[in-house]
């Protein structure tokens, strides 16, 4: 009877910590958060190492995620939406840029906020974008000596 109350307690456990990681994991992927914000859109040159999720960020905080990415078959551009946190208010002039975590980290959007006394509305679209930059690309110029 004892084997059986013990094996009933540590399932239990097993089952509160099973429950606690997926909160936890909700919370810190934003999937669980209530949050609202709104959306805008970017076309980028390249969006390498960008996919729905990847974190937009201002000074380093997150403060939203990109919830699409189309090929814009006319201008043969990528797409990205998206979604800024209700509280943050951006400049009409803001731009947007892919930036690296560092030499092995992965990519993430950088918001860099202009100085216009008007901000972006839902729906808007920011036009100053600059796309990822290929790392291997740069290192193949500098081997080769290339000066472009």
């Amino acid at each position: 009877m004892a084997a059986q109350n013990t094996e009933i307690a540590v399932g239990g456990v097993v089952l509160a910590a099973a429950l606690g990681f997926g909160i936890y994991m909700g919370q810190a992927t934003g999937f669980a958060s209530g949050a609202s914000g709104y959306d805008l859109t970017a076309s980028f040159r390249s969006i390498e190492g960008v996919t729905v999720g990847t974190d937009v960020r201002l000074a380093g905080v997150k403060i939203g995620t990109v919830t699409d990415i189309s090929l814009n078959s006319h201008t043969f551009r990528a797409d990205a939406h998206l979604t800024v946190q209700d509280d943050i208010q951006l400049p009409d002039d803001t731009a947007v840029v892919i930036s690296s975590e560092g030499l092995l980290g992965g990519n993430f959007v950088e918001i860099l906020p202009g100085g216009s006394p008007f901000n972006l509305e839902a729906g808007d679209e920011i036009e100053d974008t600059q796309g990822a930059v290929s790392l291997i690309s740069l290192l193949l110029k500098f081997v080769s000596g290339s000066g472009e």
